[in-house]
């Protein structure tokens, strides 16, 4: 990014890595840099035992308003193999996010825009503050939904609830959206990281092999047979049976006493 202000800000809060997407002045819009920034921070930790969970958040009271116009506008330019090059650097990441092995929980305070409303959707599950805002925004500009969103909104919106909002570009707030099941937490306005770190602190100190596995279940569910996914369930059961997690859990249940999964972290 120009300027040396780096397209995110990193820190630990223990066990929890928390990645703040920062655009002074420009509500956190998209940067050149911002994915690969993502996903190098991502990738530092993949294999860190000393990180179970991921918090993406965006720096001062707004998590991102999607894609900044200003470089939007002269994608015209390009050829259209060219644009779709570029384009594929949001769409690799949210796939990145999708096979991650660790949580990724997003926090969502002022609101979420466009690809920003797409990568919130991207990670695993969503706090936001009751008076954050959603949009489908691209209609607004002549443009049209990228980075999953009409896949992720699809997954939980009636479909003339998600037309509306995709032909619009209205905007829907949180209260409305975790009505619906899209937000898992919502906090009073100033409380989202808080939560969402709380809330990944709570998942860091779960078994993280079980949990890469239900990540992937959990993925797959939306498109999978009942056939296919009663396959996954078994391969994945007769592997979490013969994991130390498993003994781990199972003896802690049985002696009346907290299972300790930290300890078992990076282990096979």
């Amino acid at each position: 990014m120009t300027d040396n202000v780096p397209p995110i800000l990193v820190r630990r809060e223990g066990a929890v890595l928390v990645l703040a997407i920062h655009t002074p002045g420009k509500r956190n819009a998209i940067s050149p840099g911002l994915y690969d920034a993502l996903r190098e921070a991502l990738d530092g930790v993949r294999n860190d035992a000393s990180v179970g969970a991921v918090v993406l958040t965006g720096a001062d009271g707004y998590f991102c308003s999607g894609g900044d116009l200003n470089l939007l506008a002269t994608r015209r330019e390009h050829p259209p193999e060219v644009r779709r090059g570029i384009l594929e650097n949001l769409h690799g990441l949210v796939r990145y996010f999708r096979d991650f092995p660790k949580p990724l929980v997003a926090a969502v305070e002022g609101g979420a825009a466009g690809a920003g409303l797409s990568l919130a959707l991207g990670c695993d599950l969503l706090v936001a503050a009751r008076d954050a805002a959603f949009s489908v925004a691209y209609v607004k500009v002549g443009l049209t939904p990228d980075g999953g969103a009409t896949s992720f909104l699809a997954q939980v919106l009636p479909r003339q609830l998600l037309s509306e909002l995709c032909l619009t570009g209205e905007r829907i707030g949180a209260e409305r959206l975790h009505a619906l099941g899209v937000v898992n937490r919502l906090t009073e306005p100033g409380g989202a990281d808080a939560a969402a770190i709380a809330l990944a602190a709570q998942l860091a100190g779960g078994p993280e092999r079980a949990m890469a596995r239900i990540k992937s279940l959990c993925r797959d569910a939306m498109s999978s047979t009942l056939d296919a996914q009663l396959d996954s369930e078994a391969a994945f059961m007769v592997e979490s049976q013969g994991d130390s997690e498993s003994a781990e859990g199972i003896g802690a249940f049985m002696g009346k006493r907290k299972a300790d999964f930290t300890s078992l972290r990076g282990k096979p």
